[in-house]
């Protein structure tokens, strides 16, 4: 599902119409990856969802930092405050927060939870391609190309994945309860990514080359990403 915000100004559409279409396609591009369409009609093997787990787990790890180099590039006050909000949520504070644990700590237990120790797995390189690709971009100067990565290549991408992923172990037989992790992203993330679109639209609005910088990192993002699934499969098949 596209990204949507509240009605903007009208000189903006144009350019929220052009970043709500590709973040349409790049949703659609990851959903059609053979993992996903697995996790969709039930045929993706549980080994291939542990190791999604522990891939995944290696790269949200650093999920707090990708945002803290983001936040580093931003030039707008008010921008650096509306997405440390997001990093406080992250970290177990805020009005959604879950009881002031933080999600990796989450994330941990849901490990637990599965058996799964991740400090005895090693990383993937494409794993650690994504990791590499989210650093680089966030680090960018003034902070469009890594609002562009995190938006429209991560957390725009989080409600139909994580969605997506809670399917495949649900035709394992696996309870929703032990998904939390993923049900808790599922909403917050929509609205981090929103939050994201919005400053993005208005630097692409006061300068349009920032929208085609935008549009860069985001494919650069998912097509790690793609890569990562890539491995996942290639490794567990």
């Amino acid at each position: 599902m596209p990204l949507t915000l509240t009605q903007p100004r009208s000189p903006q559409l144009p350019v929220m119409a052009d970043l709500q279409a590709a973040s349409a396609e790049l949703i659609d591009r990851v959903l059609r990856h053979p993992f996903l369409l697995r996790c969709a009609d039930g045929s993706v093997t549980l080994d291939q969802l542990r190791a999604f787990l522990v891939q995944q787990g290696k790269y949200s790890r650093y999920f707090t930092r990708y945002l803290c180099a983001l936040i580093s590039q931003l030039e707008e006050g008010d921008d650096v405050l509306r997405l440390a909000e997001n990093l406080t949520e992250e970290l177990g504070y805020g009005p959604r927060a879950d009881k002031g644990t933080p999600h990796s700590r989450i994330y941990d237990a849901m490990l637990k939870d599965f058996g799964i120790d991740i400090a005895s797995s090693p990383v993937n390189p494409e794993t650690q391609n994504l990791i590499d690709t989210m650093f680089m971009l966030c680090r960018q100067p003034h902070g469009t190309a890594g609002l562009g990565a995190m938006c429209l290549g991560a957390e725009g991408l989080v409600p139909a994945m994580y969605g997506r992923i809670i399917e495949g172990f649900r035709y394992h037989g696996i309870n929703l309860s032990r998904l939390e992790f993923f049900s808790i992203h599922i909403e917050c993330d929509d609205d981090h990514a929103a939050t994201m679109y919005e400053i993005l639209v208005r630097q692409a609005e006061m300068s349009p080359p920032c929208k085609i910088t935008a549009l860069n990192a985001g494919d650069i993002a998912v097509g790690a990403r793609l890569r990562f699934f890539d491995a996942v499969i290639g490794r567990t098949s």
